[in-house]
């Protein structure tokens, strides 16, 4: 498998995302609110609906994540390349529903501030990609232990790697995102300033 760490990093950030979501709903579940046409929706009594929505789901992708990187099979594959082809459509849609503008909190962390950005559509297409290869490249009996074992040092230089692209995947689509807004909101009034 020839993108198995690349997988392993999808797989881990749908834990840690899921996780997050499960523990701190509201965000999500305001940015989904915010999302469906007004004529479609009261807007009080939608994010304390979808709150229980997004709780049920974050817990259903911390699963999938976990069960994807137990088993690298081609159905926990399919339902991860699944996942991230439907996170891309939701970012570009909000992307483009805004304007071009970033939605004030995408939710992806269950955090305030982490504003849907088009690197997100670039990590996730990545990682959709990622995972619809090993769906195809993968065995129906693989497990983690499986993939790793032809592997040098039985996969242990492979498994830091994959640690160390989540934990920067994490800083692209969270913090780096929320100083991309941040730097959004404060270039309109610098151009202002100089311009007088």
């Amino acid at each position: 498998m020839e993108l198995i760490g690349l997988f392993f990093i999808a797989a881990g950030l749908l834990v840690l995302a899921g996780l997050a979501k499960a523990i701190r709903p509201e965000d999500t579940a305001r940015a989904l609110v915010e999302l469906v046409p007004r004529r479609l929706t009261l807007r009080s009594a939608s994010v304390n609906a979808t709150r229980l929505v997004v709780r049920v789901g974050a817990l259903a992708e911390a699963a999938l994540g976990a069960c994807a990187f137990l088993w690298p099979r081609p159905v926990t594959a399919a339902l991860v390349a699944c996942s991230y082809a439907l996170f891309t459509g939701i970012v570009v849609y909000a992307r483009v529903h805004e304007g071009g503008a970033a939605l004030s909190t995408c939710g992806c962390f269950g955090r305030p501030d982490t504003p849907a950005t088009w690197l997100h559509v670039a990590i996730n297409g990545l990682l959709t990609v990622g995972a619809v290869a090993v769906a195809f490249d993968a065995s129906n009996s693989a497990t983690t232990i499986s993939a790793l074992s032809h592997l040098p040092w039985a996969g242990v230089p492979l498994l830091f790697v994959s640690a160390v692209g989540l934990f920067l995947t994490y800083l692209a689509l969270s913090p780096l995102a929320t100083l991309e807004g941040a730097r959004s909101l404060v270039r309109p009034h610098s151009a202002g300033a100089t311009g007088s």
